[in-house]
């Protein structure tokens, strides 16, 4: 038998192609390894908060971890996903808006077809189970368009406690329909009255509360922001989003959407989307801002496109902020994306560019409202008009066979007497 002789050739080639694979395994895991044991995204996320806090944030974890992969509670939120949010929302390919913008595909993730209307009810159950398993008395949470506001309140209603929602006064008048809907939930429902009356201040009240008795009350954080372990938890329930629509893609087209798009404030709906595709790199992924009536002071609030790094909300990430570090005032059309900082791990997927982060004017985001609406017969929410305004205009510019998932993260019931008062009459 002949015995072969390796060169340093061989070995050479055979280094390559080791490293090669290797890489590629590193590549795959990079994104499943975040946030580290301290609630780190890369530089960005963490414990911002006074030490005597950090047992009550731990021990949250602790919890969270002991519970997450148990078979009792995978079944549980999966019976809660199917048999009361309607879970697996459908993708509906938009043929009529592809038309009118004469290029790529676009298709919707349709969360607006969710209870309670949008993407949120699917981290407000699980917060909800956490906080009765954990044996919390009260839950509180903080809410822009009401939409988080809404779920947590169906949420406690559902698992059997009370609920506390803090709301900015300019919103609570904004979003009078929502207001209604979590009083007869059953939620107390608080009025911000101090700094902008918007989403920051409605946070920082909810925080103040929460501060009262923490031992008792649980945080149920909106969107995908605060201190470890909440940008974590919101996280990992709104993946459902990202693992169902992964499937369904392939299952409609055989393959990958080329695009991923979707709205940005705190930042939940869109990483529920991006999680699944994120080690794909053959999908390209935006993250759509609001930039307002302007890019002027107080009149947009576009964090990752011209936000500075800071500390906001318990967190290290992208916020707007002045030379001291306080807050800017931030504005949208858009109740839900007009927070001055921005999740950490928003903050990690654009320094590494694997996100692209974009930016939509309250006009684009009517018009987009409008045209969805009168094309296909889907009222969308205002927020949710940003990421199809965006889709809209990358349509344009690539080829009929590109594709574009966007994710429609809730329905507009809540916005059509404001946009009704904002475009008065409403043009035929």
């Amino acid at each position: 038998m002949a015995i072969r002789i390796f060169t340093f050739s061989d070995l050479f080639i055979a280094s390559l192609v080791g490293a090669f694979y290797f890489f590629k395994l590193i590549n795959q895991m990079k994104y499943d390894i975040y946030p580290d044991k301290n609630g780190y995204f890369g530089a960005y996320g963490g414990q911002i908060i006074p030490p005597q806090l950090k047992p009550i944030f731990d021990k949250i974890a602790d919890f969270y971890f002991s519970i997450k992969d148990t078979p009792e509670f995978k079944n549980e939120m999966n019976y809660y996903r199917k048999h009361y949010i309607g879970r697996p929302s459908p993708i509906y390919f938009a043929e009529k808006l592809t038309q009118r913008c004469g290029g790529a595909k676009i298709y919707l993730k349709r969360e607006d077809l969710n209870h309670t209307g949008a993407h949120k009810i699917n981290h407000t159950i699980g917060e909800a189970l956490i906080a009765k398993k954990m044996g919390k008395k009260k839950l509180i949470a903080e809410t822009g368009a009401g939409q988080h506001g809404v779920a947590l309140a169906t949420a406690a209603a559902l698992v059997g406690i009370p609920c506390e929602i803090h709301m900015g006064e300019i919103d609570v008048a904004k979003q009078a329909p929502n207001v209604t809907r979590m009083k007869i939930l059953g939620a107390n429902v608080v009025p911000v009255k101090t700094g902008t009356r918007s989403l920051k201040d409605a946070v920082d009240s909810a925080f103040l509360a929460f501060l009262s008795d923490p031992e008792n009350i649980f945080f149920g954080i909106g969107s995908v922001v605060g201190p470890h372990p909440f940008p974590m938890i919101v996280r990992d329930f709104q993946r459902i989003v990202g693992e169902e629509a992964k499937e369904q893609f392939a299952e409609l087209t055989g393959g990958s959407p080329d695009n991923l798009v979707a709205c940005v404030g705190g930042g939940s709906n869109a990483i529920g989307l991006f999680s699944a595709f994120l080690e794909n790199s053959d999908v390209n992924i935006y993250g759509v801002e609001p930039s307002g009536k302007s890019l002027n002071l107080g009149e947009h609030a576009a964090t990752l496109t011209l936000g500075t790094v800071g500390d906001i909300h318990g967190m290290h990430t992208y916020l707007l902020q002045d030379e001291k570090g306080q807050p800017l005032p931030v504005y949208s059309i858009a109740s839900g994306l007009d927070y001055p900082g921005v999740g950490p791990q928003h903050s990690f997927l654009k320094d590494i560019k694997r996100v692209r982060y974009e930016i939509i004017s309250d006009k684009e985001c009517i018009d987009a409202f409008m045209q969805l609406s009168r094309l296909e017969g889907i009222i969308p929410a205002l927020e949710s008009a940003h990421a199809v305004a965006f889709a809209m205009k990358l349509s344009a510019t690539l080829p009929k066979e590109k594709t574009i998932l966007v994710n429609l993260s809730g329905r507009g019931d809540k916005d059509v007497d404001y946009v009704q008062r904002l475009v008065i009459p409403i043009r035929d």
